[in-house]
């Protein structure tokens, strides 16, 4: 994780609590596809700690995908949120409720994302 996202991504944390999963894998790389690591998991409820991914079990759980930006909220940023709750669907959680974080809004961006199911915006201040 980069040093400008880290410390949004842990301030959002300290917020929420739960069990939080840095530099998560959500697809590992092969010859067919490219690997797609998210900013964040965090276990909704869980112990409130640092974890790595196999100390872990996401099924059955509420789960938070978090997808970092220190800038303005953006469609790159939007697609990265959208996709990553999508490819989380594998672990089979309870539930997943997906966070665009960043340090500024977008007024016509912002409700077009949150218009979609659990699709969230996160503005942060910096820690």
């Amino acid at each position: 994780m980069s040093k400008l996202q880290t410390p949004l991504t842990h301030a959002y944390w300290k917020k929420v609590g739960g069990t939080l999963i840095e530099e998560f894998y959500a697809v590992r790389s092969s010859s067919t596809c490219g690997k797609r690591v998210l900013d964040g998991v965090i276990i909704h409820g869980g112990e409130n700690r640092i974890a790595r991914a196999s100390e872990v079990s996401l099924e059955g759980k509420d789960i938070i995908v978090v997808q970092t930006r220190a800038g303005r909220l953006n469609m790159y940023l939007m697609g990265q949120a959208l996709f990553s709750a999508e490819l989380m669907k594998k672990f089979k959680p309870a539930s997943i409720l997906s966070v665009a974080l960043c340090l500024k809004d977008d007024s016509v961006l912002r409700p077009i994302f949150e218009s979609y199911p659990n699709m969230k915006v996160e503005i942060i201040s910096c820690p």
